[in-house]
């Protein structure tokens, strides 16, 4: 029996010309991205065909670049019909949340827009970085975090199994590096990012996003949605709400949402949005035996 899952990427997945095509081939398309042009009070859909790649590497165009993307790719060409679950990595969960009927198109772009302000806020207020390791296991890493106390750096996306991606303050990205290196990471890769996402940095935009997603109306979801911060499915609002407040400075469990997913006897996932490889590669390294396509 096919069990079937829609994926929505995050911030990473941008490319330019983004949904271009489907702009200028469906009206369900033109028309969403028309009305959130009209919400946003600028004409984001220009950046995202025509715009440079610095352009869409700003936080205030990436996350909702890459939230419409998915939404568009889902409303003009995708079908929910028989769909058991969904999961988005960071901001792809406020995608996953309109896909599955949780929160409208505009509430969603609203909460975006909100979580990506504020982010961007407390990375000039806080500022700090994230870094990918290769080479060591979860445990090892998540020791070395814990092992300095001197400053914020915390795990924050298990991606897949042998990456892991810490967060925190600059200091606190150097002090990990010469610490993990010592004990055998093959790479410490500093990743092009403007702040120490899902870290404790983020408190700030925490508190501002939570404020915007209490006062949002959730509604139940079609199928479940398995969160981030404990990689388990949900359909109740409000546990739906409290989750997605935690987010923020929590770490993306990805491998453990995916892996929690396949145990479910979920066995086809569909990749909605962004450039279509990025939750693909990991999910590759996480159970190969798995079928993924992109919507």
């Amino acid at each position: 029996m096919l069990n079937k899952a829609y994926i929505f990427p995050g911030q990473a997945s941008q490319y330019r010309g983004m949904g271009k095509d489907l702009y200028e081939s469906s009206d369900v398309a033109k028309s969403l991205f028309e009305q959130a042009n009209d919400f946003l009070g600028f004409r984001i859909s220009d950046i995202m065909f025509e715009g440079t790649d610095d352009e869409l590497k700003q936080t205030h165009i990436t996350q909702p670049s890459v939230f419409i993307h998915s939404i568009v790719k889902l409303k003009s060409s995708g079908n929910i019909d028989g769909i058991k679950g969904m999961a988005g990595h960071s901001l792809g969960e406020f995608s996953a949340l309109v896909a599955s009927g949780v929160i409208s198109f505009e509430a969603g772009l609203s909460l975006v827009r909100t979580r990506a302000l504020a982010m961007q806020e407390a990375c000039d207020l806080n500022p700090g970085s994230m870094a990918a390791i290769v080479g060591l296991s979860d445990e090892q890493i998540e020791e070395v975090c814990a092992s300095i106390n001197e400053e914020i750096v915390v795990p924050a996306n298990y991606n897949c199994p042998g990456q892991l991606v810490i967060s925190g303050s600059l200091a606190g990205l150097q002090l990990a590096e010469k610490k993990l290196m010592e004990i055998g990471a093959k790479r410490f890769i500093l990743l092009a990012v403007g702040g120490a996402f899902h870290s404790p940095l983020m408190e700030p935009a925490r508190e501002k996003l939570a404020a915007a997603i209490d006062n949002t109306t959730f509604s139940e979801p079609i199928c479940a949605i398995y969160q981030n911060v404990d990689a388990c499915p949900y359909t109740d609002p409000t546990q739906l709400k409290r989750n997605l407040n935690l987010q923020l400075t929590s770490p993306v469990k990805w491998t453990q949402t995916m892996q929690n997913m396949i145990a479910d006897q979920i066995n086809h996932f569909t990749e909605v949005g962004g450039n279509g490889t990025v939750l693909s590669g990991f999910l590759k390294r996480i159970d190969r035996n798995i079928p993924v396509e992109t919507l």
